[in-house]
């Protein structure tokens, strides 16, 4: 009986967040107009991503830096990207932390780091976003606007967004080490462990390809031009950042890294690439 009434409650809330945090049409047109990716999604998808988008609005508080205004405009662009790693998981998997802070452009991070000898220094560097475990997700507007306009021939895919919030997923199992969490329930095909073997293995060959190639070639060589070579920092980085192609550029990652596309897939519950396909094959008339 109880569990029975707290499904309807949590329904009965669901609809009230989405009625009262809607987003009109007009700001969802305009969205979707700068999110290039997301033009070949067949209505179906973008439905439910709406919804998801909403609801994260509902949840999140979000804040600006430096002056910054706040605009409808920035809080959906953000909601919307964010929204697309979870569309199959669920907006609870962004559970346990509220806010998004928001600069105008990259800010200063401070972090520790230890040497080969033990020796810890303080280091300071510029980032474009930041995912603190339990804490808030922080963004640079200025490169969320870059990772919304149609990229460059030859440069390689970039949303800041997708790869802080797939730092949030890989940080929901409390470590974050490039494997993120696993449902019993959604992912009850998935071995872990083999997941996590393979990933790793994916990581140490991107790593390795990193060191053969002379970094003078990385935008010519069929991989490093895909894959941003910060990604063989650290599984967590490559995690994210193949994370980022995944979404944004999925059939080159099919083409040129089938294995690493079929575990990015077995873990968002997502076929990007055949959504793109089946677009191109709508507009050529070979389906309805």
């Amino acid at each position: 009986m109880l569990s029975s009434v707290f499904r309807w409650f949590s329904g009965r809330t669901r609809s009230r967040r989405l009625a009262r945090y809607a987003i009109s049409d007009a700001l969802w047109s305009r969205t979707l107009a700068g999110l290039p990716f997301l033009l070949n999604w067949p209505q179906a998808d973008l439905l439910r991503l709406r919804e998801t988008a909403t609801l994260f609005i509902a949840e999140k508080e979000f804040t600006t830096t430096q002056g910054l205004p706040l605009t409808d405009e920035m809080v959906i662009s953000i909601a919307v990207q964010a929204s697309v790693p979870v569309l199959e998981l669920g907006i609870a998997w962004y559970r346990g932390w509220h806010g998004v802070v928001i600069y105008p452009g990259e800010f200063v991070i401070r972090k520790e780091v230890m040497d080969e000898d033990g020796v810890v220094h303080d280091v300071r560097e510029e980032a474009s976003g930041e995912a603190w475990e339990h804490g808030p997700v922080i963004l640079s507007w200025e490169d969320i606007e870059l990772g919304g306009a149609p990229p460059e021939p030859g440069a390689q895919p970039y949303n800041v967004v997708v790869h802080e919030f797939a730092h949030k997923l890989d940080m929901l199992n409390g470590e974050s080490d490039g494997i993120p969490a696993f449902s019993s329930r959604l992912h009850a095909d998935v071995d872990r462990e083999q997941w996590a073997d393979a990933l790793y293995a994916e990581y140490e060959a991107f790593a390795g390809r990193c060191e053969q190639v002379p970094e003078r070639r990385w935008n010519t060589d069929p991989i490093l031009s895909l894959l941003d070579p910060y990604g063989a920092q650290h599984p967590a980085e490559f995690f994210a950042v193949a994370s980022e192609v995944f979404f944004v550029e999925p059939v080159a990652l099919l083409e040129a890294l089938p294995s690493l596309y079929a575990l990015l897939q077995a873990f968002y519950l997502q076929d990007p690439a055949r959504r793109v396909l089946h677009a191109e094959q709508r507009q050529e008339g070979f389906l309805p």
